[in-house]
């Protein structure tokens, strides 16, 4: 390991006397929300700030079900709104100065809503403001907060068809106020990408494992790249810009955390090509990838398809004792990350040197 490499450096470590299954930083803050489950099966949400060489716990509360998820996306950077998703299927959006009561609540569905992200706020202006939800029931739903009670779009099964935990989803391609995706990974190892303005299929996969994570580099660009991480040790990267009839999307594969589930990809907000995964070894792994030289072909009925880039290991660091499930940036500091393990501890991180990349 040579000097010249980012590292990736545990800075701060807190004990928490919850299990933690998601971590986000407030936009344009010192502070991150950490949410989790109690013991005793409630729902803790928690508000840290860092202070000096320490974090500091400046709001707490405890909610009737468990937090399972949580995003900043569809809020507005002066409101800072966190919307989340818990254990009972409810969506709730939560002003962090007064969690008394949420700002906005709907049952969104009748089992654990597993996954969210949000798109028309924070990170991705254009368009309404919009959550979507992944659950247990198999489907996925968008909602638009300024709506009551009804989802604008709604993703299942058809009737008589196997139902599948939606484990994964997160918005893409909001480039303009009209143009929206949303793509969606299932336990089965599905991942279905589905045009919101035109409500159809744009394109479907299967990666063999159950899918953990999937996250477009940016959601306020035309598609670029999207990366897919799994069960079973690895994870795929897409390059979205040109789709095949017949093949879909080139893609890379890599391996990655010594065998073990890949829970999380987090694209650095400063840079789209850099990424960290986290890993069921307890390790972080941060990675480059380097786009192809060119960047399509032709196959044998002269039909255009994409050729996928490089994957590069920068680095690599053991974190914690348990698997680190839950990871996000700061969105203004480059290089200043927290996480979450099964160890029930939440860790902030600095990554170095990112500016050589």
């Amino acid at each position: 390991m040579t000097l010249e490499k980012s590292q990736i450096i545990t800075h701060i470590q807190k004990s928490l006397p919850f299990t933690a299954y998601d971590v986000r930083w407030v936009p344009s803050s010192a502070r991150f929300v950490v949410l989790g489950q109690h013991p005793r099966g409630t729902g803790a949400l928690q508000v840290y700030e860092l202070s000096g060489a320490d974090i500091k716990l400046i709001k707490e509360t405890e909610k009737q079900d468990a937090f399972k998820c949580g995003t900043f996306g569809a809020s507005s950077l002066q409101s800072r709104h966190l919307a989340t998703g818990d254990f009972g299927g409810r969506l709730s959006l939560w002003d962090l100065e007064k969690t008394d009561t949420p700002l906005y609540s709907v049952k969104a569905h009748e089992q654990i809503i597993n996954c969210i992200d949000g798109a028309g706020g924070v990170g991705s202006p254009q368009g309404p403001p919009e959550i979507a939800t992944g659950s247990r029931d198999g489907s996925v739903k968008i909602w638009d907060t300024r709506q009551k009670d009804k989802p604008v779009a709604k993703i299942a099964p058809a009737e008589g068809e196997v139902v599948h935990d939606t484990w994964a989803v997160a918005f893409g391609n909001s480039y303009n106020d009209q143009e929206r995706v949303v793509c969606a990974g299932y336990e089965n190892g599905d991942v279905k990408m589905f045009d919101l303005r035109q409500m159809s299929l744009l394109w479907e996969t299967n990666v063999k494992n159950g899918v953990c994570s999937v996250e477009f580099d940016r959601k306020d660009i035309q598609m670029n790249k999207l990366v897919v991480t799994t069960l079973e040790s690895n994870f795929r990267v897409y390059d979205v810009r040109t789709q095949h009839p017949k093949n879909g999307f080139a893609h890379v594969n890599q391996k990655a955390h010594d065998a073990t589930t890949v829970w999380t990809a987090r694209h650095l907000p400063q840079n789209r090509d850099i990424f960290m995964t986290s890993g069921g070894n307890g390790s972080l792994e941060l990675f480059k990838y380097n786009y192809p030289d060119q960047r399509t072909k032709k196959d044998s009925k002269n039909v255009l398809e994409g050729v996928a880039g490089t994957l590069e290991l920068i680095n690599s660091a053991h974190a914690a004792e348990q698997p680190i499930a839950a990871f996000d940036w700061s969105p203004d500091k480059k290089g200043l990350c927290v996480y979450a393990a099964f160890d029930q501890a939440v860790r902030v991180g600095i990554v170095t040197k990112l500016d050589q990349y």
